[in-house]
């Protein structure tokens, strides 16, 4: 998921309290979706608009997931937890992708459930629509809301909780579909976009779960944040060279590992105050929480 995220110079300070504003934003938005899709689900008979409440109201669950693991990945390094508490974010990351796959599964089901065996309900009144539409719109706002600070913090863990307000948006599109199609007639149509939908968030949740999962298997960093460390450690001053550079993800942030050359006639400290200044020109330049630095001579 590091391609979707910018480069940022936000501390993990403001991270922290960036993440709590969005999913507090988040928290609001879908506690009054919920009243406002379930009631008006129960008062027009729209079964869709009901099961769009209940989906909203699901996503506290995931909201309030998100704020436990950034409350505790901002937790310094510990006696048990020598790198800090980052991968609670990559553990947050594989259970909102998780529930993004069964979501889409569930709503692939369910169409399908539809479209063999159709249910032709009553008239619906037009208000439904107006409801699901302002559900649609709240969401996708919401969305791209999230999504933008997402990328600024470079949060891997909010741009999989935004993606599940565009799961929500895509469901309310779904229901929007489905009562237009009453409205002329056409039942089917709900049936039809809600198969679409169920497979583009199943897609997404099958994504980010199996980048989460490979996080926490210590994956490396990208090709280019690896060139990018590459180029950082060689440009310093004293650094003759480099070999078995070698990195892996905490969470949104990289460990990295590597043999820094310097000359064979440089003293001990002199060897040392290179490979620091090499670890702390990294550090400062890129994601990287720490750098195992070992001296060979050349």
């Amino acid at each position: 998921m590091s391609d979707v995220l910018e480069d940022s110079d936000v501390d993990s300070s403001g991270k922290q309290q960036a993440a709590q504003k969005s999913t507090w934003v988040s928290i609001a938005v879908n506690i009054a979706l919920t009243v406002s899709q379930v009631f008006a689900g129960i008062w027009s008979g729209s079964q869709g608009l009901i099961a769009d409440g209940i989906h909203s109201l699901a996503d506290l669950v995931s909201d309030f997931v998100v704020l436990l693991a950034n409350q505790h990945s901002g937790k310094d390094a510990d006696a048990d937890h020598h790198y800090g508490h980052q991968r609670y974010e990559t553990a947050a990351s594989l259970f909102l992708g998780l529930s993004l796959l069964v979501v889409g599964v569930g709503m692939l089901l369910k169409a399908g459930e539809r479209i063999i065996e159709p249910v032709f309900a009553g008239p619906i009144p037009i208000t439904a629509l107006y409801v699901a539409l302002g559900s649609l719109i709240t969401k996708e706002l919401l969305f791209r809301y999230m999504l933008s600070i997402a990328k600024r913090v470079r949060s891997s863990m909010l741009v999989a909780n935004a993606w599940h307000a565009r799961a929500d948006a895509a469901s309310s599109l779904v229901v929007s579909v489905g009562i237009v199609g009453a409205l002329f007639g056409y039942p089917i149509l709900d049936a039809v976009g809600a198969l679409i939908v169920g497979l583009m968030v199943a897609k997404t949740g099958a994504q980010f779960s199996w980048d989460s999962l490979n996080d926490l298997m210590d994956r490396a960093a990208s090709k280019e944040e690896h060139q990018q460390i590459l180029e950082i450690i060689t440009s310093t001053p004293g650094v003759q060279g480099c070999h078995d550079l070698r990195t892996r993800k905490m969470g949104d942030m990289i460990l990295v590992d590597v043999h820094i050359e310097v000359d064979a006639n440089a003293t001990v400290r002199v060897g040392h105050d290179i490979a620091f200044m090499a670890a702390n020109r990294v550090t400062e330049l890129m994601p990287v929480l720490n750098v195992m630095t070992h001296i060979d001579p050349i």
